[in-house]
């Protein structure tokens, strides 16, 4: 289906709202998937808040100039649908990762964190970044740590003295 430049520019407009809000993009190449398969691959997109789009090369390289994106121009080639991670850096990761075990024909072209251009097997790295969650729960168990041990360290000579008594007591009570 041709498109008129009215389109194209809504297009490029489009994804580049996406592009200058996502944190991570992952490239990958759909040749050999069937209809559903894409389907299927978009409702999962959807459910794990991720955005999916299959552009041609020409306007994702419009819409990537001046976000941290462009420096996957060069890699834009051939048939590529895109999925941008608006919340968390490894969640596109882990939906294209997922998908293209039960789908070989999926295969990862490239991926883009923080205007830096990865390469297609840092993939699986990527992929088990944690949620923002998980990385929230890890901050207060290290932040928590340190009072946790004082706690205990004060509390210890206390302990210590009860259970001298009651060794005491029982060896008192045992003569």
């Amino acid at each position: 289906m041709a498109l008129n430049l009215a389109d194209k520019q809504a297009i490029v407009k489009e994804v580049a709202d996406v592009a200058s809000t996502a944190i991570s993009l992952v490239a990958a190449n759909y040749r050999g998937l069937t209809v559903s398969q894409m389907t299927d691959l978009r409702f999962k997109a959807r459910d794990a808040g991720v955005y999916l789009r299959v552009v041609r090369n020409t306007l994702a390289r419009r819409a990537f100039d001046n976000t941290e994106f462009s420096c996957v121009n060069e890699q834009l080639t051939g048939p590529l649908v895109l999925v941008f991670s608006q919340t968390e850096p490894g969640s596109a990761a882990r939906l294209v990762r997922d998908f293209a075990k039960d789908h070989e024909a999926l295969e990862t072209k490239f991926l883009s964190i923080g205007g830096e251009l990865l390469e297609a097997r840092q993939l699986d790295a990527v992929a088990k970044l944690p949620t923002k969650d998980e990385a929230l729960s890890k901050l207060l168990s290290v932040m928590q740590a340190p009072i946790a041990k004082l706690v205990a360290t004060i509390q210890e000579p206390h302990a210590k003295m009860v259970r001298v008594f009651a060794a005491v007591k029982n060896s008192k009570e045992a003569a």
